[in-house]
């Protein structure tokens, strides 16, 4: 099932789509993700709470695991989030930069509690947003067992990164407005779970 509101014939209706798609190898596909999340640290983390409605939270990149196409953040085992992935694994990443370029990214997540895994990744920012609580074993540390590790294991990803440089993507811009010439400012792609898959090989 799709929706449409008009009919363009011939042409294509979303030319913004067709003249900034590319599909280019899927090294540089998966190098430029990789390299924008970098850039980007923090992304919307969107989960569907046990009454099915969405939530999103912003969450800080802990770091990236599969040669870069999975990603791994902390979490307080008692908050909101993990109450929702206890119900629903199914996520979305969305990364922006204020530049306009941006990723979405859809996979499944899984609450690991392993302290290895933990101490892994400790950092000892933490403790500032978990608290010590003073007891001696809340206080946290990489041993608090309030502190988990978010794993998302992507299924597919979509993104766009600027092709040109701001001035010559404003320009471009510009010459769209001016001549109704879609603007070519994005390259656009899509990696899907085969290619995905591929890439952590």
């Amino acid at each position: 099932m799709s929706f449409s509101n008009t009919d363009t014939g011939n042409k294509p209706a979303d030319p913004y789509t067709a003249t900034n798609i590319q599909d280019p190898g899927l090294k540089e596909k998966v190098e430029d993700l990789v390299n924008f999340v970098s850039r980007c640290k923090f992304c919307m983390m969107t989960t569907e709470t046990p009454n099915g409605l969405l939530a999103s939270r912003c969450m800080a990149l802990a770091a990236k695991e599969g040669h870069g196409v999975d990603y791994i953040f902390h979490a307080n085992s008692e908050s909101g989030k993990t109450d929702d992935l206890a119900a629903h694994k199914s996520v979305n990443l969305g990364f922006l930069n204020n530049s306009g370029e941006w990723a979405s990214i859809s996979g499944t997540a899984t609450v690991e509690t392993d302290r290895e895994k933990v101490h892994q990744y400790y950092s000892p920012a933490l403790k500032a947003w978990v608290g010590d609580l003073g007891d001696g074993k809340h206080d946290g540390g990489p041993d608090d067992p309030r502190i988990v590790v978010i794993k998302i294991t992507s299924k597919t990803a979509q993104y766009a990164v600027s092709r040109r440089t701001a001035i010559g993507g404003a320009i471009e811009v510009a010459k769209g407005v001016l001549t109704g010439e879609t603007a070519q400012v994005n390259k656009l792609r899509h990696l899907d779970e085969q290619e995905l898959q591929t890439a952590r090989e």
